[in-house]
């Protein structure tokens, strides 16, 4: 007689399911964004979610360092008297982004991979992720050399990786350049390499203030297009980058997928503020199981093939996994 195969023989029993689970999320893996500004204040769409000053950042980064986290991305938010065409606070010493770094690292030193977004879009007084030509589009060159300034601010600061997240042709190859030569070699490089001109950014805007109008569709990448987050990896990989990133995260698994066959580097993913609120909202109104949908979101993530989640539940979830 020919045995019946029954894998639910390997489902049985919990004990069973967690032996032979083929994906598994470990705290190190997750990094917990935060938005630091001059006053902390909650962000509406994201419940849950504040932005922080200071002080509270600190605190957070001790709460990050006890869950066992990766680290911490870090987005300074100036108030808007601050803000100028070209962003200048981005890579002054006084600049949001340096002093929330240096914040975090006089805390907690090197318990923590202190990362930090290297983009003018928070420091622009027209809201866009460079410097703008003379026909109102940004200038790819004329930016280059701004992140170069602001990534060489960071490090100086105390930023363990700086993330360029513009989606400037040659911004890792500029940026390596200008560690290199400020004496920063150790410095690591997590490039958004493909970062899509996505709707569900838009949490996100609130948390930053963005003074956004428009678009970014001419730098970053057409939702519909799975070949060309390929294409934008492997440039940033030749030009030096130590991690790739793909985002969003959830709408984006196969670009994901696609990146992980053939990085060498670390491939990251970000849950961004817009896949966030979608489960906070369905699960406030009973529709979903809150903690099953969020376990579940992320580990679709490192299935798709990320060694590193960028999420807001960072700090709950790896209470979750102890």
């Amino acid at each position: 007689m020919t045995p019946i195969i029954r894998p639910r023989r390997l489902r049985t029993i919990p004990a069973m399911r967690r032996m032979v689970a083929e994906t598994r999320v470990h705290p190190s893996q997750l990094v917990w964004p935060m938005f630091v500004g001059e006053d902390a204040g909650a962000i509406s769409s994201m419940p849950g979610v504040h932005r922080h000053d200071l002080a509270s950042v600190v605190v957070a980064a001790h709460e990050a360092v006890d869950a066992g986290l990766g680290g911490v991305m870090l987005f300074g938010v100036p108030d808007d008297a601050h803000k100028d065409e070209q962003g200048t606070h981005g890579w002054l010493p006084e600049g949001m982004g340096q002093r929330a770094v240096a914040a975090v690292r006089d805390a907690v030193g090197d318990d923590l991979v202190v990362m930090v977004d290297t983009c003018l879009d928070e420091f622009t007084s027209h809201g866009h992720c460079g410097v703008l030509d003379e026909r109102g589009r940004v200038d790819n060159d004329a930016t280059l050399e701004l992140y170069a300034r602001m990534a060489v601010a960071q490090a100086g600061a105390g930023a363990h990786v700086v993330s360029p997240s513009g989606m400037m042709d040659g911004q890792v190859a500029a940026i390596r350049e200008a560690l290199d030569a400020d004496g920063h070699a150790d410095v690591a490089i997590l490039a958004y390499a493909a970062k899509y001109a996505s709707a569900f950014y838009g949490p996100f805007r609130e948390a930053v203030a963005s003074t956004l109008q428009g678009d970014r569709r001419t730098y970053q990448q057409d939702p519909g297009n799975r070949r060309e987050g390929s294409r934008e990896a492997r440039l940033d990989l030749v030009e030096g980058a130590d991690m790739v990133m793909v985002k969003p995260a959830s709408h984006y698994l196969d670009v994901l997928a696609d990146v992980a066959a053939i990085s060498e580097v670390p491939v990251a993913a970000y849950q961004v503020s817009g896949e966030y609120a979608m489960i906070e909202a369905a699960a406030e109104r009973g529709w979903i199981n809150r903690r099953a949908a969020v376990e579940e979101s992320v580990t679709s993530i490192v299935r798709a093939g990320a060694d590193i989640v960028l999420t807001y539940w960072a700090k709950e979830m790896a209470g979750w996994l102890k």
